[in-house]
């Protein structure tokens, strides 16, 4: 017994040494830090109120992850809401997906879409699967998919190596392809065999020669994968036109160096456009020329702004004829995301995907090349609604990163551009990467696309169509200022045809 109390003793006497020393810590600190915000000249809070002002900066940058989690509502958050993500994990879970007692969601706000439901919506029975588009019927590769919902481009070194083999091998069970990003093929891209588009960035990254531009051999040792099917060449990105990209030299590690054609701890930057681009006749130039040397289908990714550029691009098609054209197009949205950029341009530079999808699908028919080009739709599509009004307002294909992200278990931390990712999914430290299993997240993956394409049938067949792509305008309906609703193929209508392709 006396020993036990000794123990006890000797524990008290330790903890109440540590709680001094501790405190003693703490005040020294305080004095420190008192004098140096005192003297200091850079922040006018913290020399005016030395110590305490610290806490203000402290409460800032936690307040965003509390508003999260505790004072934002369903739908009040930004860049996506909690109603939104939630559907994503369920998706992504496999999990049930119906709610109860009511949507949350206003139909009254300007801009609303909504969709309008057939009364003799198509039976179960008779649903049929996507159909099948063909891209590049004058590549000697053509590439055929049912897919409607595939994978955004996300760069390996940006996005790191569990993430990119869960998104992968995500895409392989789910039958849908991923876009490299402009960072290369990986080896990590190759494991599963799933169907990947190659991105060809500003930087040409991966098919680059030491100096700059093409390397025609390393672009061919790309093209020799089966696994490669398209070509897409990157000439801006939703959350940043006009501006190129940047991997510190910090991440820049001798595998990816290896992977991009850099040297290791050298800064990846991509220019804010390609030198060899300077007018839709040398766009066209560099289609020809990839295509040529891979013998596979190519297109662009480009944000709409001058919409202009679309009209002067068709007439020189129809000059050079109908096999000149890319073989698709991905329009990206404004609002789409990224690593790191500028404020000035992510919340103010291109046309939102709500009108420039539309536009240029119209600016296709008009000049009779929209069977010839095909178009896909990327920029926070996450939930079937904003999907199905894709294929409503023309789009092929789907494309999404950041739902893919959400199905990895991303948790919207806004760390993305820094080293310190939580989730594992943006970051190079194997410490947070080890929460991210490839295997684990990879069924999470494909139960995310399957779900997506299961959910946007059934808005398809209560339209009154048996699959997606036969969604037309006509099925959804925009909310005006006035408060009241106008079908969307009144908004936009059937343009005139002016020049048909031969």
């Amino acid at each position: 017994m006396s020993q036990v109390s000794d123990f006890v003793l000797t524990l008290l006497q330790v903890l109440s040494y540590t709680f001094i020393f501790a405190v003693g810590i703490a005040f020294l600190w305080i004095v420190v830090t008192y004098f140096r915000d005192k003297t200091q000249t850079e922040s006018t809070l913290r020399r005016n109120y030395p110590v305490v002002a610290r806490f203000r900066y402290f409460f800032e940058h936690m307040g965003e992850f509390f508003r999260q989690y505790f004072f934002a509502q369903d739908r009040e958050e930004m860049p996506f809401n909690r109603a939104e993500r939630s559907w994503v994990y369920r998706a992504a879970k496999n999990v049930d997906s119906t709610v109860a007692f009511g949507s949350t969601r206003d139909l009254r706000p300007t801009g609303t879409v909504y969709f309008v439901n057939c009364p003799f919506p198509t039976l179960e029975q008779d649903a049929q699967p996507p159909s099948m588009v063909t891209v590049g019927p004058y590549a000697r590769q053509p590439y055929t998919t049912d897919s409607i919902f595939n994978i955004s481009g996300m760069s390996f070194g940006a996005i790191s190596v569990p993430a990119v083999r869960a998104l992968s091998e995500g895409a392989k069970k789910a039958g849908i392809w991923i876009n490299t990003g402009e960072g290369g093929l990986s080896p990590y891209h190759l494991e599963s065999g799933a169907d990947i588009v190659f991105q060809i960035g500003t930087g040409k990254f991966g098919v680059r020669k030491p100096e700059g531009g093409f390397d025609e051999d390393r672009l061919r040792v790309v093209a020799a994968h089966d696994a490669v099917k398209m070509f897409e060449i990157k000439l801006s990105q939703g959350a940043k036109p006009g501006k190129g990209g940047i991997l510190p030299g910090a991440k820049v590690t001798e595998e990816i160096a290896e992977i991009r054609g850099l040297k290791a701890g050298e800064d990846a930057i991509s220019p804010n456009r390609h030198p060899e681009i300077d007018s839709v006749s040398d766009l066209l130039d560099m289609i020809a020329y990839v295509r040529d040397v891979t013998g596979k289908p190519v297109g662009f990714k480009a944000v709409i702004g001058a919409y202009g550029f679309f009209d002067t691009l068709c007439a020189e098609i129809l000059a050079r004829g109908p096999e000149s054209a890319p073989d698709f197009v991905t329009i990206d949205s404004a609002d789409g995301g990224t690593g790191a950029a500028p404020m000035s341009l992510i919340d103010n530079m291109g046309m939102p995907l709500r009108e420039s999808l539309p536009l240029v699908v119209d600016v296709l028919k008009k000049h009779g090349l929209r069977d010839r080009i095909k178009v896909c739709a990327s920029g926070k599509m996450i939930n079937p609604s904003e999907v199905a009004w894709a294929f409503c307002a023309g789009a092929d294909f789907v494309n999404s990163a950041r739902g893919f992200m959400f199905a990895l278990g991303c948790i919207q931390a806004l760390q993305c551009n820094k080293n310190t990712c939580p989730t594992g999914i943006t970051t190079h430290d194997p410490k947070l990467q080890f929460g991210l299993d490839p295997t684990s997240k990879s069924e999470r993956v494909a139960s995310y696309a399957n779900n997506m394409k299961k959910e946007v049938g059934i808005i398809a067949h209560s339209c009154g169509v048996s699959e997606p792509r036969q969604l037309k305008r006509y099925h959804a309906r925009i909310v005006l200022d006035n408060g009241r609703s106008v079908s969307m193929d009144e908004l936009y209508p059937e343009p005139e045809i002016m020049h048909a392709a031969e």
